[in-house]
């Protein structure tokens, strides 16, 4: 079989053909070719080898309990200061009546993340997942950031394998992949200085696997990195699946590419990635995450067009529901950001793809009806 590339793409093409994995180098050549097209057709053939025309969406809910924040990361337009106009910090009676409305309206996961709180203290996230498990019991929680792991252990003075068991014991399913940003310290102490660097990230995410708790990954981009570190966060990445797949009962579910979104954030200066970047990074990620069973294209970050033709540009699922996002807000929509299922169903149709409803694992989900309660299809 053959692939439709340009001259300087073929040597690319023919270790994707043979499932070869990429170096950094060709990550590169991908980046700086203008042969975008034949780029896209290298993703697709992988991810159709993958899938075929499947597409994947789920039935969620995110939650945001607080943005009150010790950081200042400079690409974050979400966080605020106590006290500051616009902060706020939910009860844990509100999360869970939250998370129990959307388990009643079809949900089968909620993905809670928020800011580092400086005076919450671990019984309150404890008491969060207790709640809501306790109140839905099949409802999937995807929770906390590697970030906000390492917080809790601080305030909780544990360490990162005992802080995740005791989540995991009070009802946590899995970790979704954000504050991974870009692997780089140059970027970081330009950008996100007071943050945890790469090694920390990773601890958790390893630890993590370790003990049977799958987690997700990702990568913000569009901002001061260049595509060489992307292509270097993209490496390490794909080693440590490696490592999690040969040792581990746990590992990376999926890889989302984050578009960074400048306005109302320090960086809002920064024109943010244009379309063809976001085209392009979509598709790298398919390909030189050769370990990675599914990359996704984030409606909310990518825009909604975008996502739909990145469907056939390496990405094989859309997020879900979404319904509140409070971390970012795209050209001027609020936190009220909404998917209906059959509004995702119609892109996907229109895509030429099937759409697929699935759990937070991956694993597929027939419904009788639009409003039934959910019944995974046995693998």
């Amino acid at each position: 079989m053959s692939l439709q590339v340009s001259h300087e793409l073929r040597p690319i093409a023919e270790k994707v053909l043979a499932g070869h994995p990429l170096d950094q180098a060709d990550g590169q050549t991908l980046y700086a070719s203008r042969d975008v097209h034949g780029i896209g057709r290298l993703a697709n053939f992988v991810r159709e080898r993958l899938h075929g025309d499947k597409a994947f969406y789920n039935r969620n809910r995110h939650i945001n309990y607080t943005n009150v924040c010790a950081l200042s990361c400079k690409f974050c337009s979400f966080y605020r200061k106590r006290g500051e106009e616009g902060a706020y910090e939910m009860p844990v009676a509100q999360v869970v009546d939250v998370a129990r409305k959307a388990a009643e309206a079809g949900a089968t996961e909620v993905h809670i993340v928020g800011g580092l709180h400086p005076w919450l203290k671990f019984d309150y996230y404890l008491d969060m997942l207790r709640g809501i498990r306790a109140a839905c019991p099949h409802l999937h929680i995807k929770a906390f950031t590697a970030i906000e792991i390492i917080h809790f252990s601080r305030i909780a003075r544990m360490d990162i394998a005992r802080t995740l068991e005791a989540l995991r014991d009070a009802g946590l399913g899995s970790l979704p992949g954000g504050g991974a940003e870009i692997f780089d310290d140059r970027v970081h102490d330009e950008v996100f200085r007071g943050k945890v660097r790469a090694d920390r990230w990773f601890e958790v995410h390893r630890t993590a696997h370790a003990l049977g708790i799958c987690s997700n990954a990702t990568m913000l981009y569009g901002h001061v990195e260049t595509p060489a570190e992307r292509i270097r966060h993209l490496i390490k990445l794909r080693e440590l699946q490696a490592e999690s797949l040969a040792h581990r009962p746990a590992h990376f579910n999926c890889m989302i590419p984050l578009s960074f979104i400048p306005e109302n954030s320090e960086l809002g200066a920064l024109p943010g990635p244009t379309g063809l970047t976001d085209l392009k990074t979509l598709a790298i990620a398919r390909l030189m995450l050769d370990n990675f069973a599914h990359i996704k294209a984030f409606w909310i970050m990518q825009g909604v067009g975008l996502s739909q033709l990145a469907l056939s540009w390496g990405c094989d699922d859309l997020d879900g529901t979404v319904v509140w996002y409070d971390i970012t807000k795209r050209e001027g929509h609020g936190t009220h950001q909404e998917m209906h299922e059959q509004d995702l169903r119609r892109l996907i149709r229109e895509a030429g793809r099937v759409p697929v409803e699935r759990d937070t694992l991956y694993r597929e989900i027939r419904r009788p009806s639009a409003q039934s309660a959910p019944r995974l299809v046995p693998t």
